[in-house]
């Protein structure tokens, strides 16, 4: 459930940062879901750490 929520996170982050650069939608919609796959790799990575020690 951890990852879905980093992904929108980082896409409404990507959203609002390229409209700030005055992108149109697609520019908008590019920097969302870039953003949103970086913020859930590096979720899914931290997640993966955080469990290994865990249960380690």
């Amino acid at each position: 459930m951890i990852l879905p929520a980093a992904f929108v996170l980082g896409f409404l982050f990507g959203w609002m940062r390229a409209a700030r650069r005055g992108g149109n939608r697609m520019d908008r919609a590019q920097y969302g879901f870039g953003h949103g796959m970086v913020l859930m790799l590096v979720t899914l990575v931290a997640t993966i750490v955080i469990e290994s020690f865990l249960t380690g």
